[in-house]
């Protein structure tokens, strides 16, 4: 077969095989009278294996190795190869990750991809001031695209660059939000806690609606981060995990604090006395707890609380019974307090 006809039915240029005749690789069986090049079916079947090892990413020389060396074994090479090509896709994924945040940010001109670029290169740096510094004189500056701020605030360790990114995920409103909640759904515990923290910096329904869902986290910090951010916005579903905090001593003060805030509502105070009540009584709970829940008292309104406390003054547990009149003191002084003027005059 004729070097023209073997082009046409192998797909492979007449230039390129004369090409592998020249290194070697696959030269024809014959000549014709006239010194055409006339390949036989072992030529052809030569080169297609040709092919198919070129497609695996070999180099010409790699293959003629390979086809002439019959106790070449292909385990190194191919292994080789296979590192060679998750490197160059990463490099190509990296590449793919900044046009994408450059086409975000929808640049009005090269100076804005240019700023972008320069911002991407900062917020690499092993530098965390520069990183910092980056975030906070590009948010003077211009807006910075979210997308890019989210994804350095889900991989940022340092707490201070931490903190920039989400003051300016924050300023960034629902786009912020947007940008931010896929975090809280990743599979990634770190990620997810990174992104609940920058949720609970931004205001309004969707960002509520996302600390919401992360109440029901399988991680415990992921819960109490979203649990004490919803509690001060006056969310009574975050009542159970406030509770559980203030029983395993986990941030108990402040939980403490917002669960007094959130028992202003009459509903939900008679709710939140009960479980309170209900874990001091339970078999459970030892000393260091019911401390905790005693303590936890003093924050609810209304003088349930002041009952409680009372019969808590002769609780058993010395140090549960101390604290509790103590407490009781604290809350008749409160409310002895709340009926005099700021002269101290009796109203």
């Amino acid at each position: 077969m004729l070097i023209g006809e073997v082009a046409h039915r192998s797909g492979v240029s007449t230039r390129m095989l004369r090409h592998y005749d020249s290194l070697g690789l696959v030269r024809p069986t014959g000549r014709t009278v006239g010194g055409y090049r006339e390949y036989s079916a072992e030529d052809i079947r030569r080169i297609f294996h040709v092919e198919g090892l070129r497609s695996l990413g070999l180099s010409l020389r790699q293959i003629g190795r390979a086809l002439e060396e019959p106790a070449f074994a292909p385990s190194t090479m191919v292994g080789d190869l296979i590192r060679r090509t998750e490197d160059r896709l990463k490099r190509e994924h990296e590449l793919l990750e900044r046009l994408r945040t450059i086409d975000a940010s929808a640049p009005f001109g090269w100076q804005d991809v240019l700023r972008v670029v320069e911002l991407l290169h900062e917020l690499n740096s092993p530098s965390a001031a520069r990183r910092q510094q980056a975030v906070l004189v590009q948010a003077e500056d211009v807006p910075v695209p979210v997308e890019l701020l989210a994804k350095a605030v889900f991989a940022e360790s340092d707490p201070n660059v931490a903190g920039a990114l989400r003051w300016a995920l924050a300023r960034a409103g629902g786009d912020g939000v947007a940008s931010v909640a896929s975090g809280v759904y990743s599979e990634n515990v770190d990620i997810r806690r990174r992104a609940v923290l920058a949720i609970a910096e931004m205001s309004g329904d969707e960002a509520t609606a996302v600390l919401t869902d992360a109440l029901g986290d399988s991680d415990t910090t992921v819960r109490r981060h979203a649990a004490l951010t919803l509690g001060k916005r006056g969310e009574t579903a975050a009542v159970p995990t406030l509770l559980d905090m203030v029983v395993v001593g986990t941030n108990d003060v402040e939980a403490a604090e917002v669960l007094g805030t959130l028992s202003r509502d009459p509903g939900c105070a008679d709710r939140i006395m009960s479980a309170l009540v209900d874990e001091l009584a339970a078999d459970t709970a030892d000393s260091a707890m019911r401390i905790r829940l005693t303590q936890a008292l003093v924050e609810m309104p209304g003088t349930t609380a002041q009952g409680v406390l009372r019969q808590l003054a002769h609780d058993g547990d010395r140090a549960v019974a101390l604290i509790a009149s103590a407490l009781v003191g604290v809350l008749e002084e409160r409310e002895s307090g709340a009926f005099r003027g700021i002269d101290g005059t009796e109203r």
